[in-house]
């Protein structure tokens, strides 16, 4: 893959470079190095190395080896804090955290007490903000059932609610972030890695998803597609289709200026659905060189080179920004999956002399890590609350409802639109 062709040229068709094991010189009691690091081990080897030896015996007192489990647990709880909406897990953490505080030292008290606050505040805040992506279907679902009751010409549009596309940008902007933001590394984990056939399978904590964010926010990719072919046809008149498309494309350039590659994406989908290509006598009034220009930015072949070019120097700016604006980076998140999901699978968790392929996680946390990073900026831009609110839960049209629109806009073409269009008439508007 673009991103790590370094890792990808040190495998042979088996995935394993047998060149990297032969060292003895980089071998240490069983566990491999290559430039200072840890390429593979046998389990047995890396508990044998945390075990006190002759050189290595830490003090078994409370006090000196407090700090450092205090040390782990904090960073447990602030990277992965959702893996303690398991109650054994919280238990457990419960359990440590009190014995740790009840030692000597008052720091140890204040820095747990502080561990505990901030992730019940994590716990809290994902729990709330599930209730409102609840609450936000729900609206959706209702304006839906009202929209089937009502003629279409009474329906507001989003120029109507948003008449600047550069605004628009930077609200979908913020619903990007916002969804981001709520995505734990370990939702990527629960999702691509396997269990390992060799390991234990007696183990005490199932691997039940403590989350949907991943999901929820495919979803809203999803749906932003549906929403811009749904604004597109819509409209009664070519000349508003045509003013609607040349809107989403504005919107979508400066969704690309910004970083926001995820909403461009969406956009570009939506408008290259069946039902919105097909309405060629609209779009033959639009100048299209603009999305001409942005489609070629996202072309898929190649493994979307352009893309990925266009990632690689907003990442680039993000790291030398002077400003919250210059830092956002929202990949294409569906591509990131799949990058992630091949990477995993292109890679056994084992060597074939059955050790740990530390090379393979080390890659899987560079991209984590990295999408970590872009998802903790916070977004520079104004929040519209009607917008967003007309974002989030304005009906969408399915597949059959926009074909059905784009033929009553546009008269089918041939036998098989005529025929398509005389059942979708039936099945549609008969449930009205």
């Amino acid at each position: 893959m673009p991103q790590t062709p370094p890792f990808s040229a040190m495998f042979d068709s088996s995935g394993y470079n047998r060149n990297l094991y032969q060292s003895a010189e980089d071998s240490c009691g069983g566990l491999y190095y290559h430039d200072n690091n840890l390429l593979s081990g046998s389990l047995e080897a890396l508990i044998q190395h945390l075990v006190p030896n002759v050189d290595y015996y830490p003090d078994n007192q409370m006090r000196k080896i407090a700090p450092k489990i205090l040390q782990l647990l904090t960073e447990w709880t602030e990277t992965f804090p959702y893996d303690f909406r398991d109650e054994r897990m919280m238990r457990n953490l419960k359990d440590l955290a009190h014995r740790i505080a009840s030692g000597e030292e008052q720091t140890y008290r204040k820095n747990v007490q502080q561990m505990m606050q901030c992730l019940i505040r994590k716990l809290a805040a994902l729990s709330q903000y599930e209730e409102v992506l609840a609450k936000i279907s729900s609206t959706s679902t209702d304006r839906l059932t009202v929209l089937k009751t009502k003629p279409q010409s009474i329906q507001r549009d989003i120029i109507t609610v948003c008449n600047d596309p550069y605004t628009l940008a930077q609200q979908l902007t913020h619903i990007e972030l916002e969804r981001l933001n709520y995505i734990g590394p370990e939702e990527f984990v629960q999702a691509f890695v396997q269990k390992d056939p060799l390991d234990n399978d007696k183990s005490c904590y199932s691997e039940r998803k403590k989350t949907r964010n991943l999901e929820a926010y495919v979803e809203w990719f999803n749906r932003l597609s549906y929403l811009v072919a749904t604004e597109i046809c819509m409209p009664v008149k070519k000349k508003h289709r045509a003013r609607m498309i040349e809107y989403f494309i504005d919107v979508a350039r400066e969704c690309f200026n910004i970083g926001n590659f995820n909403s461009l994406m969406a956009i570009i989908s939506g408008m290259n659905m069946s039902p919105v290509s097909r309405l060629k006598k609209t779009w033959a009034k639009v100048k299209t060189a603009k999305f001409d220009i942005l489609e070629h930015q996202m072309d898929p072949s190649s493994n979307f080179y352009n893309y990925r070019t266009a990632l690689r120097g907003a990442a680039q700016r993000s790291l030398t920004a002077h400003s919250s604006r210059e830092k956002i980076v929202i990949p294409f998140f569906s591509l990131l999956i799949k990058d992630i999901y091949f990477l995993n699978e292109g890679c056994a968790n084992r060597l074939p002399n059955g050790h740990v392929n530390f090379e393979k996680f080390w890659e899987l946390a560079k991209q984590v890590s990295e999408f970590m990073t872009w998802k903790q900026v916070e977004c520079p831009f104004e929040r519209d609350r009607k917008i967003l609110q007309y974002l989030l839960t304005v009906p969408v049209f399915s597949e059959d409802a926009l074909y059905l629109a784009s033929y009553e806009s546009e008269g089918p073409e041939n036998h098989i639109e005529k025929d398509r269009w005389k059942s979708l008439r039936s099945s549609l508007l008969g449930r009205v």
